[in-house]
């Protein structure tokens, strides 16, 4: 059985206008919802992260600390355990999946707070990288409802050197995909390690 439940957000529209239907949010919470629902902190997944990945930041005597607030864990779209191209049912599967922006996911993050909780203000966003992002995006978009942000070595908008780096970790991915090139899905495992290997991540 999962650790985490699932937000039936129902047919959303993109910002792309474009419709996506039955959109499914997964999450997970820490601690307890205080009287007055006053110690709501969201934390959103990073690139490439599920709520597992930042469990590590959460726990007493922490700065995210369940014994004081409740942790709200929102994963984002396309992330495995969110609405993403490897659950979406045909034809919008694989390379068709439609493309959610950071508005896409906060927004659909705090209706899940509001239809679900019934959470109408929040103590914090917090967020590293991608989730910097969407801390940002929270601020942005609901600034009567959100107390602080705390945005962890993230930007409000991605630069043209990260469209650059992020194409080069497609390019690896996708090098000898079927009906492209001769040879083993192996090589394109190899080119992306060698990339992983080289950023501060990897080192």
């Amino acid at each position: 059985m999962p650790d985490y439940q699932i937000f039936e957000a129902g047919d959303v529209v993109l910002q792309s206008e474009l419709t996506y239907r039955q959109a499914r949010l997964a999450y997970k919470t820490y601690g307890a919802l205080g009287a007055g629902k006053a110690n709501v902190i969201v934390y959103p997944t990073s690139y490439g992260a599920q709520h597992y990945d930042l469990e590590w930041a959460i726990g007493e005597g922490k700065a995210l600390d369940p014994s004081k607030y409740f942790i709200i864990i929102p994963n984002m779209f396309g992330n495995g355990l969110s609405s993403s191209p490897s659950n979406t049912p045909a034809p919008f599967d694989h390379s068709r999946y439609p493309h959610f922006t950071l508005i896409d996911n906060v927004r659909v993050q705090q209706r899940m707070l509001q239809e679900v909780f019934g959470i109408d203000r929040v103590k914090l966003v917090y967020g590293f990288s991608m989730g910097a992002q969407q801390a940002f995006h929270w601020g942005a978009l609901f600034p009567d409802r959100v107390e602080r942000i705390v945005p962890i070595c993230g930007s409000a908008k991605t630069s043209p050197h990260n469209f650059v780096f992020l194409e080069g970790i497609r390019a690896a991915l996708t090098a000898d995909l079927p009906g492209r090139t001769a040879g083993s899905p192996h090589r394109r495992h190899v080119a992306f390690g060698r990339w992983g290997a080289s950023t501060p991540a990897g080192a």
